[in-house]
């Protein structure tokens, strides 16, 4: 049976010479029963999911391709996670990692919520874990038409007051089983992809690096002043930008934040998350010379500068005297190298 499958795989070369995947890869997560596969069958437009009113019935991640306007999506979806009680289960467990292993393969993830019911622990934990990927997300929250005439606003509120750690990501109000905004969230996830692979210039970066200073320096720290020389964008996707310091250690979490939600603003990342790294600048005659393998000892040289020949290596065991002598026998015996020992050689 190996053989068989090994002989349908295909060769190494065939591999490394397929091209990269450009379609944007969106993971749609939560919790059981939010509408997830109704969603993407909205999406694509054809019933490529089993859509059921019996809670779980996606048991697995499952990929829908699909195009529009010219672009080719991806869409992940994933079995809905319980609670933490309901784990023990083993098919349960698995579509939890199943959930955790889609948010890190994805470009966008959509978190769906259920605004019939409370935000569980469930919806944290799979929020904390987006923000610990660094992951665009959008708070999605579908069967919108039973919660009218409830205004959208105050189930906003609910959400950035329960999720305080994120406090960027927009908020899709939708209805799956009509089609209501679902194209809507489709173009705001293009958004927030376009947004995450967005890079800004060193110049423009340390305009409004230096104008955060301005309005707000930061505080003293440890009897020391913090500085910031200078700061440079080094990736994207998810936006990496690192500050060179007096000391990254000057700077509190606070302090952090407030750059981060600076930089969010004012440099085209409002809806993303943002990397941000504190490294403390090395000035070039504090840098330590680098050790070389192959480095060995210089022999001394003479005034001519030539090398000195090294020195015989005497056995001392043939030496016709003591090559140890202690304190108390020089002080009774004198020196021992101005005795009558030194006429024996």
């Amino acid at each position: 049976l190996l053989d068989l499958v090994a002989e349908r795989l295909p060769a190494p070369e065939a591999l490394e010479a397929a091209p990269k995947d450009s379609a944007l890869k969106l993971a749609i997560v939560g919790r059981r029963n939010t509408g997830k596969s109704t969603f993407i069958n909205s999406l694509a437009e054809s019933e490529r999911m089993i859509v059921s009113e019996v809670p779980g019935t996606t048991r697995d991640s499952v990929d829908v391709r699909f195009e529009r306007d010219g672009l080719t999506f991806t869409a992940i979806d994933t079995a809905g996670v319980r609670k933490a009680r309901s784990l023990a289960n083993a098919i349960e467990f698995y579509s939890a990692a199943r959930a955790e292993r889609s948010i890190r393969r994805a470009d966008v993830v959509l978190l769906f919520l259920d605004p019939q019911v409370r935000i569980s622990k469930v919806d944290k934990q799979l929020a904390d874990y987006v923000l610990e990927q660094h992951k665009p997300a959008i708070f999605v929250v579908n069967k919108w038409d039973l919660m009218l005439p409830m205004r959208t606003g105050r189930m906003a509120q609910y959400i950035r007051q329960t999720f305080p750690n994120l406090d960027f990501p927009p908020i899709a109000f939708i209805t799956a089983t009509a089609g209501k905004n679902v194209h809507a969230a489709l173009n705001l996830a293009q958004n927030l992809h376009k947004q995450a692979n967005h890079r800004v210039t060193t110049g423009e970066l340390n305009r409004v690096l230096r104008q955060a200073l301005e309005a707000a320096p930061p505080p003293l720290r440890q009897n020391r002043r913090p500085k910031i020389y200078y700061g440079s964008q080094v990736s994207s996707n998810p936006p990496l930008i690192v500050l060179f310091t007096n000391g990254p250690e000057l700077f509190d979490n606070t302090y952090q934040r407030y750059l981060i939600k600076t930089f969010r603003d004012q440099l085209g990342f409002s809806d993303v998350p943002i990397k941000l790294y504190l490294r403390k600048r090395v000035r070039e005659d504090q840098q330590p010379f680098p050790e070389k393998k192959d480095d060995k000892p210089i022999r001394g040289t003479g005034r001519n500068g030539k090398q000195l020949a090294r020195k015989p290596k005497v056995d001392v065991s043939k030496l016709p005297f003591k090559t140890k002598v202690t304190d108390e026998e020089t002080r009774r015996d004198g020196n021992p190298y101005e005795s009558e020992l030194w006429t024996d050689l």
